[in-house]
């Protein structure tokens, strides 16, 4: 029988309300006749860790790939910075180059070496020297615990490590925020930890975060704000130690409920 995590000692400090980052206003997504997102209103501010809770299906993934219109959108808005998300061309570039992401299959280029999958974006995109990227891209390794490995292939790497590769990456290029969707479902049992461990450092020093994700602990450790969708909305929105210890929706009951029973 598996326990709700425990509440932290003392939880991430709360960044400003008043400052969003990410601004999503009555987003709609169908995919066919299927109505994936409805109605999304949801906003991140700067510095905040938000975890979107919900079962398989839900919309949370999708919502997530909005972010960075990986997936279009039927209607409605999504801001990020004060800008409105742009549909092509080198407004999306630049805006994929500021809103970083890490897939739940790591997407690393199979043919380039480790170090040459966290340089390339700052080499072609930032226009970084070489050198510098060379370098910047070492201590991004150094940060996640892999930075012996630079000189290998992604498939010389566990799946742990590939991950965290992913995730030096994303902050090669000094993004604004970071998308995570479903970062260690992919990962072995013992390989997740390793990978959890690299995330919850980014929260406390600050990074931008949506995360999308079955870990209860990390939620429950790192969030500032869960959010629990269902059936393609947002149903509740709450801090981690209220939604998991006080939550108001049937929904989110039933969905805490089928995790401890398991």
């Amino acid at each position: 029988m598996t326990e709700l995590p425990t509440a932290p000692e003392r939880g991430p400090t709360p960044p400003d309300p008043g400052d969003p980052l990410v601004v999503m206003s009555e987003v709609e997504k169908h995919f066919g006749e299927l109505h994936v997102l409805k109605n999304i209103n949801l906003q991140v501010a700067r510095g905040e860790v938000l975890v979107v809770l919900g079962p398989s299906g839900s919309g949370k993934s999708t919502l997530c790939r909005t972010l960075n219109r990986l997936e279009p959108i039927d209607s409605g808005t999504i801001t990020i910075d004060g800008v409105e998300l742009p549909s092509e061309g080198r407004g999306l570039a630049r805006l994929r180059a500021d809103v970083g992401m890490v897939f739940q299959s790591f997407n690393l280029f199979a043919h380039k070496t480790v170090l040459d999958n966290v340089t390339l974006g700052p080499i072609k995109v930032r226009k970084h020297r070489s050198t510098e990227a060379k370098r910047r891209g070492m201590e991004l390794l150094e940060r996640v615990g892999v930075a012996s490995q630079a000189a290998k292939y992604p498939a010389q790497l566990s799946g742990g490590q590939q991950q965290r590769v992913a995730i030096a990456r994303a902050l090669a290029m000094d993004p604004k925020m970071i998308l995570f969707d479903e970062p260690t479902s992919a990962l072995d049992p013992e390989m997740v930890q390793e990978v959890l461990d690299v995330m919850v450092g980014l929260a406390s020093q600050g990074m931008t975060m949506l995360v999308v994700t079955h870990e209860m602990g990390f939620a429950r450790k790192a969030a500032n704000r869960v959010a629990f969708m269902a059936d393609g909305e947002i149903v509740e929105e709450a801090n981690p130690e209220t939604f998991f210890t006080a939550p108001t929706s049937l929904r989110a009951k039933d969905f805490l409920g089928k995790i401890l029973a398991h």
